[in-house]
């Protein structure tokens, strides 16, 4: 495959619509709303390009109105599952030699398109499928993964830029970035739109063909996104779209001797026993499959007694509790000094007290419904326990509803227990829990925050004391794969702060950063010798 070097322009970060009152962009987002709102659509399997109905069905429904179906989804088996598969295979015989520069135009059509016509659709369809607000929508399914389309088209321009450094004379040395022999299993969460929408794509950029699980939660936007792609001109077959229990989908993909890798977000649990089926199977397959996996956080953050309070407080908000906590970066527990804490206390309650929990369709909230009952039950597991707890107080919210949605208010638990329950697990929702220390016990409290979970995705440190900062930062190198100073430990901008984390919370294969897209090739390296030897003899066989 020809390494043909085209200039691709420098990208920025699309810029963030701000739907403030009587804009033209809320007026059209809220349009586009009541226009899904009243239509319900069928969605089926997208495979080779053609939409294929099984009839065994499941819905997508509004978290917030968990009534109201907005559509009825068809749900992949085996037998589609194999067809898949070999639908994939002949769309790789040519997209796998596709010159580079036509595979990034069509993602830079893909950013054209969600920037222009398809922003509202998307973000409409994330705020009623998946219970996000405008600018949580907005920042998600439009902002990021525009950047996802625009700044991996660099990234890979980077990548096929690296050959190597010398040639002596009388030869040329080359390296061929080359797509994987196989099919990418992607497998994407509900929480966010552009990670659903990056999973797949990004080895696709590459050269690679996909099967696309995306959550069962989230089924409705990733459909749009199939169209997308399409109108885009990605080739049929290059992503093959097959929701359905992964219970029936995973098993089936991952069996296939060709499977090629895995790009994954998700539960931990879930990664851990794909691991372990790729291990059981590895002498099954063409080659050593890539597993690329996000998956848990207990993700914290630490206050010196020198932190900024006010600061450190709209950081414990925001980060607890945009998107109700249902991000695998959300701050989930922090700890602040007790010579802090009275004021920190104050003034938290009072930023608390005016946060609304409701539909999104009512800009005025900050907070919004959980994804589907089960999320809702395990939260309020989590709520009930603590209630009870003899080393435990709630001081906001502990009250939930799911009779119209699953609406659960801003919780924050204050534990003296440092290895209390929702200090160490992670509960995926809008719960936080403080635990005061001394500040004469910074060091030892850095060493608890390192040793309580068994995570490491993000963290930040609060402290106007550079000698704090770094004290922190050191003790805490492996605590967090995004570690945040001064800030909330949420947000991460593609071509700003690469994406991942380690330990149980995955590979910190950087989502965002051309070291993902490195897992999507395989190298080939090329030696052309102009005049080679013509005589096997080296000169130390001389008898002289």
């Amino acid at each position: 495959m020809p390494n043909k070097i085209v200039t691709v322009p420098i990208a920025g970060n699309e810029p963030i619509k701000s739907y403030a009152p009587r804009s033209p962009e809320k007026e059209s987002l809220k349009s586009k709303i009541t226009e899904l709102k009243s239509t319900q659509i069928e969605i089926p399997l997208i495979i080779g390009g053609k939409e294929i109905k099984t009839g065994n069905t499941a819905t997508c429904v509004i978290p917030h109105d968990h009534q109201h179906v907005l559509a009825t989804y068809h749900l992949a088996g085996e037998s589609e599952v194999q067809t898949a598969i070999e639908a994939s295979q002949k769309s790789w015989e040519s997209w796998s030699t596709t010159p580079w520069e036509h595979r990034v135009a069509i993602f830079k059509k893909m950013a054209t398109l969600l920037a222009g016509p398809y922003r509202d659709l998307l973000n409409a369809a994330t705020m009623l499928n998946v219970s996000k607000n405008a600018f949580q929508a907005e920042i998600d399914s439009a902002c990021e993964l525009i950047d996802f389309f625009n700044f991996n088209a660099e990234y890979a321009q980077e990548i096929y830029e690296q050959q190597p450094l010398y040639s002596p004379a009388g030869m040329w040395n080359q390296v061929e970035h080359r797509p994987l022999e196989g099919f990418v299993f992607a497998v994407t969460p509900f929480n966010f739109v552009s990670i659903a929408g990056n999973l797949p794509t990004a080895p696709v950029l590459m050269g690679n063909v996909v099967l696309w699980k995306p959550a069962s939660s989230a089924v409705y936007p990733a459909y749009f996104l199939m169209k997308l792609f399409k109108e885009a001109g990605l080739p049929d077959g290059v992503i093959n779209f097959i929701p359905g229990p992964g219970s029936k989908i995973g098993p089936n993909v991952m069996k296939s001797e060709i499977l090629a890798g895995v790009h994954f977000t998700g539960s931990t649990a879930v990664f851990q026993n794909m691991w372990k089926t790729i291990g059981n199977n590895i002498q099954n397959y063409k080659s050593y499959p890539r597993i690329v996996g996000e998956t848990g956080g207990k993700d914290f953050c630490i206050a010196h007694e020198t932190a900024d309070v006010d600061g450190l407080v709209t950081a414990m908000v925001r980060g607890a509790f945009e998107y109700q906590g249902q991000k695998c970066s959300a701050l989930s527990r922090a700890y602040v000094p007790s010579t802090l804490w009275d004021e920190i206390k104050e003034k938290y309650l009072n930023d608390i007290s005016t946060i609304t929990v409701g539909d999104p369709l009512d800009f005025t909230h900050f907070m919004n419904a959980v994804i589907d009952k089960p999320a809702f039950d395990s939260i309020r597991r989590y709520i009930d326990y603590a209630k009870t707890a003899k080393d435990a107080e709630i001081i906001t919210g502990g009250n939930y509803d799911d009779s119209t949605g699953y609406f659960i208010e801003p919780t924050t638990i204050v534990t003296t227990n440092p290895h209390f329950k929702t200090m160490e697990e992670e509960i995926f929702g809008p719960v936080l829990t403080i635990y005061v220390y001394d500040p004469k016990d910074w060091k030892d409290t850095l060493r608890l925050v390192d040793s309580t979970s068994p995570y490491a995705l993000t963290g930040a440190v609060f402290a106007n004391n550079r000698e704090a900062v770094i004290e922190a930062s050191d003790a805490l190198t492996h605590a967090a794969g995004n570690f945040y100073i001064n800030d909330k430990p949420t947000g991460a901008v593609v071509g700003q702060q690469p994406f991942g984390g380690g330990r149980a919370s995955g590979t910190n294969d950087k989502a965002g950063s051309m070291f993902n897209l490195i897992r999507w090739i395989s190298q080939r390296t090329i030696k052309e010798t102009f005049d080679p030897p013509k005589d096997y003899r080296y000169p130390f066989m001389s008898e002289e």
